[in-house]
C-alpha cells in the first residue's frame, strides 16, 4: 500500500527540519559505541566493584568480558498499582538471560509518581518534572558503563517517557521496554464517572465516592481507562520497543511471565555481542516518531503526549511540533472507542483485537511506515500479532491479529472508522497556541463563544462552583498553571463540575496553560496554552467578561476584544510563592527556571548539538580476551 500523501509530506518535513540535530545525535551515538562488551573499557578496579556482589557463575561471565551484560532499570514501587508487579520481574529476567549465556544486573531504580494519588494535591506540581528526573535517574543507572543493552520496566504517565528519554541518551545501547499489564476490569468507567458527577453535585457522600473508586481501582496493574499510562503502552508497541501484543496482558499470569522472559532474552540477542545489533537510537528515528503520532491519534490517546512525544523526539535529535499533530489528525481515522472516548476499557480493547489489529489496519491504509526497525528487526508488520502461551504453557507463540474486530463498538477497521479524523486539534489566535482533544466531544459542543471567567487555580474555580456562581454560559480561563508557574499540574478536579454544567444545558469550555490529559472527556478544553504567562503569553491579558471564542472546527482560540483595549492592558500577576515551597517543590526550582514552552516539550533538556572533535570510540577495545591483572593493560585507541 502506498503511503498516504499527508503522512509522507509530514515525515519528509520532519526529516528535513531535523537534519542538523539528528546528525549530531547519530554522531554522539556512534562515538559512544565500543568494540566488544562495554565493560571492556573499565579498569580492573572499576570492574571488580561492578560485579563484587554477584553470584560466582554470573561473576565469571562478567569477568571474561565476552558475553553481554543486560541492565535492568526499573520504576518499581508498591504504591503504583501498575508498577507493583515489577517486584517479581528482576529474578525472572536474570534467570531468563542466564539461559542465553548472558548476565542481567539491576542497574538502578527511578522515581515513579502516581498521578492518581497526587491529583489535586501539592505533590502533583512535581509530576511533569518527574519525567526529566526519571531520565536523569536512568542516566545515573547506565553511567557505570557496565551494560550492553537494557530492559526498562515502567508503565505510567511521566515514567515511560522519562525512561525512553534516558534510554535515548544512551542510544548506542539496545532497549526493550517491559510492561506489567492492566488490572482486571472492575467498576465500569461510565459508572465511575457518574458517581464522581453525583459527588460534585453533593448528591452522594465521600463514603459512596470512595467505594466507587475502590471498585474501579481494585488490584495490581494499570488503571484500565485510556489515559496517559495506557497511551504509553500503545506507543511503545507501535514504535517497536515492546514485543508484539505485550502491552495489555494482565499481571501475574503465565503469559505475562513468559513475555517478560522473552523480552529479557531479546535484549541479550540484540546487543552488540548478539546476532542482531539494534541500538535504540536507530530504532527511534523520524518514521518511528511519525508512527507514534499516528497511533496516538487513531486511538484517541492522551493529550499529555503533545508534550511527551515532542520531548522524546528531541532526545533523539528529531524536531516535531503541534502542526505535525494537527495535519496528521485531519487524515488519521479514529479506530477505537476506549474510555473516556467510549465505554470500554483496555481489557475490552485487547479482547476485541488490540494493538496488532490497529497496526495492521493502519499499515494496510498507508497510514504507518512499515520500513522501520523494531526490536524484532526490519519491518513493523511483524507487530501485527497477538501473543499466546506456547506448548505446555512454556514460551510465547505469536499468531496473526484477527481480521475482524471482536466488538465494533470498541474497535473498527479503517473503512468503518468512528470518525474520519483523529480528534486532536491545534487551536490558535491572539491567546496563543493550544491543543484540544475532541474525540469524546460531541459536535454541538465543539464551538463555544462566551464571556470569560478568570481563575488563578482549579481550587478557586471549584469554590465558585460550590457557591453556585457558575450556572451560566462561560469560558473558564485557568491561568498560571504552566510549567514555569507551578510545574503544570493536571486539572482533573474541573472535569466533573464542567460536565455537570454542560449536561444542564450551559455552553461551557476551558482554556488553560495547564494539563488535562486523557481524562479531559466530553467538555471542550483548549489546554497547554503556549506560551504561558510567565513566558510572556497573552493569556495574562484576559479579564472577566471578555468574549472568548474556542472553536475546534476552525482552529480558533481568540479573545474578541478591541485591539486598542487589548494592547493597552498590562500582564496579570499572581503570587506563586505558595506553589514553590513544601512537598519538595523547592527542590524543583531549577526545572521551573529552565523549562521550555509546552509546544517544545516542556523539558529542561536541549537538542543534541555537534561535538567539536569526533572521538571514534568504535575503535576502543580491551587488550586480550580476559580481564588483565593491572589497569595499565587496558588501552584506548582514539582517532582525533
Amino acid at each position: 500500500m502506498a503511503l498516504h500523501p499527508v503522512l509522507e509530506t509530514v515525515t519528509n518535513r520532519i526529516i528535513e527540519r531535523s537534519k542538523p540535530s539528528r546528525g549530531a545525535y547519530l554522531a554522539h551515538l556512534e562515538a559512544a559505541r565500543v568494540k566488544g562488551p562495554q565493560r571492556g573499557t573499565l579498569a580492573c578496579t572499576n570492574l571488580a566493584h561492578g560485579f563484587a556482589a554477584f553470584p560466582a557463575n554470573d561473576k565469571l561471565v562478567l569477568k571474561e568480558v565476552k558475553k553481554p551484560s543486560v541492565a535492568i532499570v526499573s520504576a518499581y514501587n508498591d504504591m503504583l498499582s501498575a508498577h507493583q508487579p515489577f517486584e517479581r520481574f528482576p529474578e525472572i529476567i536474570k534467570q531468563a538471560v542466564r539461559e542465553v549465556g548472558a548476565v542481567a544486573q539491576f542497574a538502578g531504580g527511578t522515581p515513579a509518581m502516581c498521578d492518581g494519588v497526587t491529583q489535586g494535591q501539592p505533590g502533583m506540581e512535581l509530576s511533569l518534572f518527574s519525567r526529566d528526573a526519571i531520565a536523569m535517574s536512568t542516566a545515573v543507572a547506565l553511567s557505570h558503563n557496565m551494560f550492553d543493552s537494557a530492559l526498562y520496566l515502567g508503565v505510567c504517565d511521566k515514567i515511560v517517557p522519562g525512561l525512553l528519554i534516558g534510554a535515548l541518551h544512551f542510544g548506542h545501547l539496545p532497549a526493550v521496554f517491559v510492561p506489567a499489564g492492566p488490572m482486571t476490569s472492575g467498576l465500569s468507567n461510565s459508572e465511575k464517572a457518574k458517581i464522581r458527577q453525583l459527588y460534585a453535585q453533593g448528591k452522594v457522600g465521600r463514603a459512596e465516592l470512595l467505594e466507587g473508586e475502590s471498585q474501579s481501582y481494585h488490584g495490581a496493574g494499570t488503571c484500565t481507562f485510556y489515559g496517559t499510562a495506557n497511551s504509553n503502552q500503545m506507543l511503545m508497541e507501535v514504535m517497536g520497543l515492546h514485543l508484539p501484543g505485550a502491552a495489555f496482558i494482565t499481571p501475574n499470569t503465565p503469559l505475562r511471565d513468559e513475555l517478560t522472559k522473552a523480552a529479557a532474552q531479546r535484549a541479550a540477542v540484540i546487543s552488540d555481542q548478539g546476532s542482531e545489533y539494534l541500538p535504540v537510537g536507530h530504532i527511534v528515528d523520524e518514521k518511528a516518531i511519525v508512527n507514534a503520532l499516528v497511533a496516538l491519534l487513531t486511538t484517541g490517546g492522551s493529550t499529555n503526549h503533545t508534550l511527551h512525544l515532542v520531548a522524546i523526539a528531541k532526545a533523539a535529535g528529531i524536531v516535531i511540533d503541534w502542526n505535525d499533530f494537527d495535519e496528521l489528525s485531519k487524515v488519521v481515522p479514529l479506530l477505537c472507542r476506549i474510555y473516556p472516548n467510549g465505554e470500554a476499557d483496555v481489557n475490552h480493547f485487547h479482547a476485541a483485537g488490540g494493538t496488532g489489529f490497529v497496526i495492521r489496519e493502519l499499515l494496510d491504509a498507508g497510514l504507518l511506515h512499515d520500513d522501520v526497525t523494531t526490536i524484532l528487526g526490519k519491518g513493523l508488520r511483524a507487530h501485527c500479532a497477538e501473543p499466546f502461551l506456547g506448548e505446555g504453557g512454556k514460551g510465547v507463540v505469536w499468531k496473526d491479529a484477527p481480521l475482524v474486530s471482536g466488538d465494533d463498538k470498541v474497535l473498527r477497521k479503517v473503512d468503518a472508522a468512528f470518525s474520519p479524523d483523529g480528534g486532536m486539534v491545534l487551536v490558535k489566535g491572539n491567546l496563543g497556541r493550544a491543543v484540544m482533544k475532541v474525540s469524546a466531544v460531541k459536535p454541538q459542543h465543539r464551538t463555544v463563544q462566551a464571556p470569560a471567567l478568570v481563575f488563578n487555580s482549579q481550587e478557586d474555580f471549584m469554590d465558585a462552583y460550590k457557591a453556585g456562581q457558575l450556572d451560566r454560559d462561560f469560558v473558564a480561563v485557568i491561568r498560571f498553571q504552566g510549567p514555569r508557574a507551578n510545574g503544570m499540574p493536571e486539572l482533573h478536579a474541573l472535569t466533573p463540575a464542567l460536565a455537570n454544567l454542560q449536561d444542564a444545558g450551559r455552553k461551557v469550555a476551558l482554556v488553560t496553560d495547564g494539563r488535562m490529559s486523557g481524562a479531559s472527556g466530553k467538555v471542550p478544553a483548549a489546554i497547554h496554552v503556549s506560551p504561558e504567562i510567565l513566558a510572556g503569553g497573552p493569556l495574562g491579558l484576559v479579564r472577566d467578561g471578555d468574549i472568548i471564542k474556542v472553536c475546534a472546527e476552525t482552529g480558533t482560540l481568540e479573545a474578541i476584544v478591541d485591539s486598542a483595549v487589548w494592547h493597552a492592558r498590562s500582564m496579570a500577576h499572581a503570587d506563586m510563592s505558595v506553589n514553590h515551597v513544601g512537598m519538595g517543590r523547592e527542590l524543583f526550582s531549577m526545572f521551573r527556571n529552565s523549562v521550555s514552552e509546552a509546544e517544545q516539550g516542556a523539558t529542561t533538556f536541549p537538542l543534541p548539538s555537534p561535538i567539536a572533535t569526533t572521538v571514534n570510540l568504535h575503535e576502543k577495545e580491551p587488550v586480550g580476551n580476559t580481564v588483565p591483572g593491572s589497569d595499565e593493560d587496558f588501552s584506548t585507541k582514539k582517532d582525533a
